[in-house]
């Protein structure tokens, strides 16, 4: 049976309201860790909390404890252009951690890791393509990712000029970089909170709205895959 992993910062609510108690809980790493026996796959569920180390911590939890053949990340973010508007749901095709900066003592760009050609940190493409195929309303999207909270469009359009991206958000990175560097594959799917000119005030109007939208759709993708 195959062992689904599901990282999951604060939509924890979506997550319960969707699939219930769960046939097992416990405490793990200092994380929350939800299991649930689907229909052909078992799902681990971990609640990471906040911010790209929590996430990155998780995300290995996820892989050695109960190792986990996918990791799915599910949640919401910041829409850095007109066209990400509130509840608007897409696949992150490609990241960039814009706060992660060594180009003072080696010879790449601010937001590029060793190893890497450029900024941008791939997710898994191959299930890029799947879930696109399933869901094919669905965008490819360039997020940005780092610990910190982007308030109102003078900041996101900052953030998509210096790097393209159109959303933005906390713990994509920590995810993408472990599962990268640990060989397993990564699916991350976003819905839109709070658009290019919403913040803190938008986000806490929309988290349960577009967290349930996204788990909706990350369900359906992971039933298939």
């Amino acid at each position: 049976m195959k062992k689904i992993g599901m990282l999951v910062a604060v939509e924890m609510d979506s997550v319960l309201s969707r699939y219930g108690s769960a046939a097992r809980r416990e405490e793990r790493g200092g994380f929350p860790v939800l299991r649930y026996e689907m229909d052909g796959y078992t799902l681990f569920v971990v609640n990471s909390g906040i911010g790209e180390l929590a996430a990155a911590a998780a995300t290995q939890l996820l892989i050695d404890r109960y190792e986990v053949e996918l990791v799915v990340n599910f949640g919401v973010v910041g829409g850095l252009t007109e066209e990400m508007a509130r509840c608007r749901t897409v696949i992150v095709e490609k990241l960039v951690h814009y706060d992660f900066d060594i180009s003072g003592i080696d010879p790449v760009v601010p937001g590029q890791y060793p190893g890497y050609e450029d900024v941008f940190i791939p997710t898994t493409p191959e299930l890029v393509e799947k879930a696109a195929a399933l869901q094919p309303e669905l965008r490819r999207v360039v997020c940005a990712s780092a610990d910190k909270f982007v308030d109102g469009r003078e900041a996101k359009t900052a953030l998509r000029s210096r790097f393209g991206a159109e959303i933005c958000e906390m713990e994509c990175a920590g995810v993408v970089l472990t599962c990268r560097r640990c060989g397993v594959p990564c699916l991350v799917i976003k819905t839109v909170s709070d658009g290019i000119d919403g913040g803190a005030e938008e986000f806490y109007a929309e988290v349960q709205r577009s967290s349930a939208l996204c788990l909706e759709v990350a369900d359906r993708i992971i039933r298939e895959l």
